[in-house]
């Protein structure tokens, strides 16, 4: 989808941006930026898209995003509720790909760091116990000063090369393409399929909201998200329902036609192409 290009701020006496929100709509919306983030969730959750992948995001994920790589965290409909234990806190850096200097990262003792930021070309998310202490020294970035911070950052960095428990999140070889023009309109098939994608959407319907022929949608879909339409709205449903497993408040044919499948066999299928585990195995991992 087209995302926004973002242009992140930064004070006069620090290198690099670090910040906590408390907020759910900080930067609400599908976007990209030159600089390297890092972002730790200690409360919060909800739905993340980073590159061309859609899945959820919790309490405890730490995310490191390469320079470029669009990227959007949509939190669940309760935090704008202002339900009780609607809570976010969340601990975000930002920082160029050569801030501390052009030769820095080729020195030898700098390989670590330099490999773990050519990863997050792809985006990386950290699935070990690990996550934790790494999530409680970026809140300590945050408020660090001087040196400290500096070295506070080069150490997660070098902790989260050295750790074996995380995983790539965006496909191989992926890139945006869009141009100016098309924004409105990628942005008003995304809007749609986000808002919609529980009932049955129709090609000519989404069609009519691209002002798109049926036919001419299909192409322009599958060039500009390398995927098709009918895929997209599935793993939006998938997320949705990883999401309520993970909530762990309704039955596994509830989450079904929940998450917008009016089949359970269906359901079954695409959960396991896209997330590698049946429903119930997923359920269970995540408890374990």
């Amino acid at each position: 989808m087209k995302p926004q290009l973002l242009k992140v701020s930064k004070d006069l006496i620090h290198s690099f941006a670090a910040r906590r929100d408390c907020q759910p709509d900080i930067n609400n919306r599908w976007h990209y930026h030159s600089e390297i983030e890092l972002i730790f969730f200690k409360k919060g959750h909800g739905t993340q898209y980073i590159g061309d992948r859609i899945s959820p995001f919790a309490e405890g994920d730490v995310i490191l995003v390469g320079s470029n790589l669009p990227h959007y965290w949509q939190f669940d409909r309760s935090y704008f509720k202002k339900e009780p234990n609607a809570d976010v806190d969340v601990s975000v850096i930002h920082f160029d790909h050569d801030f501390w200097g052009a030769q820095f990262l080729d020195l030898p003792e700098n390989k670590v760091i330099k490999a773990t930021l050519e990863q997050a070309e792809r985006g990386i998310k950290l699935t070990g116990s690990a996550r934790q202490e790494i999530g409680g020294k970026i809140q300590k970035i945050v408020d660090a000063e001087g040196g400290r911070k500096l070295l506070l950052l080069m150490d997660v960095l070098l902790d989260i090369g050295d750790l074996d428990e995380k995983s790539l999140i965006a496909s191989v070889g992926f890139r945006h393409n869009f141009l100016d023009s098309e924004k409105d309109r990628i942005n008003a098939i995304y809007n749609y399929a986000l808002n919609n994608y529980k009932r049955q959407i129709t090609l000519e319907e989404i069609s009519a909201v691209a002002n798109i022929s049926p036919t001419s949608f299909c192409k322009y879909f599958k060039a500009k998200s390398r995927k098709t339409f009918s895929s997209f709205i599935n793993e939006i449903r998938i997320s949705n329902a990883c999401k309520l497993l993970i909530e762990d408040e309704l039955q596994v044919k509830e989450i079904c036609y929940e998450s917008g499948f009016y089949n359970f066999t269906s359901f079954h299928k695409y959960f396991k192409h896209f997330t590698g585990k049946s429903p119930m195995q997923y359920h269970k991992s995540f408890k374990r």
